[in-house]
């Protein structure tokens, strides 16, 4: 399970361990149901406890992008790494200025 905090429109995902195909399906669910249910005004991905991540991760964080954006709010990534950061770089994902 992920730990969530909702404050002042503003929903909070403490991730953590491994971003693989196996967890990254759940993760998804689970904020996607949060973000259908909040609609909050701001997502923030907490990256400060993940060990790892694969392009599922990154997929993880593109479809919580739109998914958040459909609802009318945006979505900021904090507290990454220095070990999953040039992952996040080559990704692409810093164009969105979600950092």
């Amino acid at each position: 399970m992920i730990q969530t905090d909702y404050k002042n429109d503003v929903l909070t995902v403490y991730l953590s361990g491994e971003l693989d195909h196996n967890r990254a399906a759940d993760i998804r669910a689970a904020v996607d149901s949060r973000i259908n249910s909040l609609r909050p005004k701001k997502l923030e991905l907490d990256f400060s406890k993940v060990s790892f991540m694969d392009s599922s991760g990154i997929g993880l964080i593109m479809g919580r992008y739109r998914a958040v954006g459909l609802v009318g709010g945006e979505l900021k990534i904090k507290n990454v790494p220095d070990s999953l950061s040039r992952i996040i770089e080559l990704s692409g994902v810093t164009t969105l200025g979600v950092l």
